[in-house]
C-alpha cells in the first residue's frame, strides 16, 4: 500500500494539518504530514532521511535509515509499517519510524526493536519548534486507537519535545541504564581512577603492547567478511556461557551485515580488528554520531584470556584514541550503551537512564495506564530478583559444598 495522501488545506484520512511555518517576510510554507506504510517507499526515503538525520542534533546511529530499514527487512511484520513523515515545502523536517503491534490492544512501537540501544524520532534542528507539534498531531492521527510506546529514549532526545507538546494522555517511565564516559584520551580516563586501579590498568596496557597486537580499521569493501568474523569471534567468546540468543540468529547476522555496510559508507559505523601473529583475535563494532560513539558488539578469541589479555581495556583504549582524536566526528560521549555489567564500572562511568515515553489520545488513557502499571510491576520484580539472587546463589553454593563434603 502506498503512503497515505497528503493535504495542505484539509485534514483527510491519514494526514494532519500543522500550523504554518514562516519561511520569509510575508510568506508561509505549511507543514504537511503523511503515513508511509509501503516498505519499498520507506527504502526509497534513504537520501532525504539521511539528510534529516544529519540535521537532528540528538539523533543516534540507531535512527539512521540504514539501521532502521535493514531492521525492517529482517524483523518487520508485513502490513504493520507506520512511518510518520512531516514535510515543509517538500523538505522532510520530522519523522517517526513506527510499527503496529497488538499486546493485546493496538500499540505503536519504534522500529529497531530490542536490538537497538536507543530509540527516537527525528526533528530538523532549524525548525524543531514547529516540527515537534506538527509531528505530535500527525502521530495522534496515525495512532487512532493505539497507544504509542517509545522505549529506550535517551535524555535530551527529540522525542522529549514531542512528549512536551502532546495533547492527550502521556506517561514517562524509567527504562534501561546506560553507562557513559567522556570522549577523552586514555590517559585522562586513567586519571579518573584511584591510583592503585590506574596502575593495574597501565600494567594491562603494557601487557597488550608487549604482545604486539596490531589494530586495523576495516575498509568498506571488506565489511561483509569482517562482520562474519566478528560474529564468529563473539560465539567463541561466549561459548558455554550466557550469550544473547538473538546474536546467534541468521536474521541478526543478515541485518548487521546489511546495515553496517551502509553505515560505514556514511560514517555512522566502524569495524576494528585486532591481529596477533597475523590472525584476527578480536573485532569490535562501534556505532557513531556527532555527539556519541558506542561500542555495540565485539568478539574475542578465548586464547586472549589464556594469554592474560584484558580485552575490555584493549577495546576501550582504541575507542578512546579514535574518539578523542576526532576520528569519529569529534563526539563528546563514549557510551558503553545499555547494561550495568560490573566490568564497566571499573572506569567510573556516569549512569544515564533511558526513558520510556507513552502517548495516547485521551480516550485511551486506561490502556496507557495499563501498560504503565505492567511496566512498573516488571520493574519491581526485576529489582526484587537482583536483590535476592546473590543471596540465593550464595546459599546454593553453601549447600553444594556441604553436599560435596567440603564444609
Amino acid at each position: 500500500m502506498a503512503a497515505e495522501p497528503t493535504t495542505r488545506h484539509l485534514v483527510r484520512a491519514g494526514t494532519a494539518q500543522a500550523p504554518a511555518a514562516p519561511v520569509g517576510r510575508g510568506t508561509f510554507t505549511p507543514l504537511t504530514s503523511e503515513i508511509c506504510r509501503d516498505p519499498d517507499r520507506f527504502g526509497a526515503l534513504a537520501a532525504e532521511w539521511t539528510a534529516l538525520h544529519r540535521r537532528c542534533g540528538p539523533a543516534t546511529p540507531f535512527q539512521s535509515h540504514a539501521w532502521l530499514h535493514s531492521w525492517w527487512l529482517s524483523y518487520g511484520t508485513p502490513g504493520r509499517l507506520r512511518v510518520v513523515l512531516v514535510r515543509r515545502g517538500g523538505t522532510l523536517v520530522a519523522a517517526a519510524p513506527l510499527m503496529l503491534t497488538h499486546r493485546p490492544f493496538p500499540v505503536l512501537v519504534q522500529l529497531g526493536g530490542t536490538i537497538s540501544d536507543f530509540s527516537d524520532v527525528l526533528l530538523d534542528d532549524d525548525c524543531a519548534d514547529s516540527a515537534a507539534p506538527a509531528l505530535a498531531k500527525a502521530l495522534a492521527t496515525a495512532a487512532r486507537t493505539a497507544v504509542i510506546d517509545l522505549r529506550e529514549v535517551r535524555p535530551g532526545a527529540a522525542a522529549e519535545r514531542v512528549y512536551d507538546c502532546w495533547d492527550g494522555a502521556r506517561d514517562r517511565l524509567a527504562d534501561s541504564p546506560c553507562l557513559e564516559l567522556p570522549a577523552v584520551p586514555m590517559d585522562e580516563l586513567l586519571g579518573r581512577l584511584p591510583s592503585s586501579r590506574a596502575q593495574r590498568a597501565r600494567a594491562k596496557i603494557r601487557k597488550i603492547d608487549s604482545l604486539g597486537i596490531e589494530v586495523r580499521v576495516v575498509p568498506g569493501e571488506e565489511i561483509p567478511t569482517a562482520v562474519e568474523r566478528l560474529l564468529h569471534l563473539h560465539r567463541l567468546q561466549w561459548q558455554g556461557r550466557g550469550v544473547t540468543p538473538e546474536h546467534l540468529s541468521a536474521r541478526f547476522s543478515e541485518h548487521l551485515t546489511r546495515s553496517v555496510r551502509s553505515m560505514v559508507g556514511c560514517g555512522d559505523a566502524m569495524v576494528t580488528e585486532f591481529r596477533l601473529g597475523g590472525e584476527v583475535v578480536a573485532a569490535d563494532l562501534t556505532l557513531m554520531s556527532p555527539r556519541l560513539a558506542g561500542g555495540y558488539l565485539y568478539g574475542a578469541d578465548p586464547t586472549l584470556r589464556d594469554r592474560k589479555v584484558d580485552v575490555a581495556t584493549m577495546l576501550l583504549r582504541e575507542s578512546a584514541r579514535r574518539t578523542s582524536a576526532g576520528g569519529v566526528g569529534g563526539c563528546t560521549t563514549l557510551s558503553m550503551l545499555r547494561g550495568n555489567e560490573p566490568y564497566k564500572h571499573h572506569w567510573r562511568p556516569e549512569t544515564v537512564c533511558n526513558q520510556r515515553l507513552l502517548l495516547a489520545r485521551g480516550l485511551l488513557s486506561p490502556s496507557l495506564r495499563l501498560i504503565a502499571a505492567h511496566a512498573a510491576a516488571r520493574g519491581r520484580a526485576a529489582v526484587l530478583v537482583n536483590e535476592r539472587l546473590p543471596a540465593m546463589r550464595a546459599g546454593l553454593a553453601r549447600r553444594t559444598r556441604r553436599g560435596d563434603g567440603k564444609e
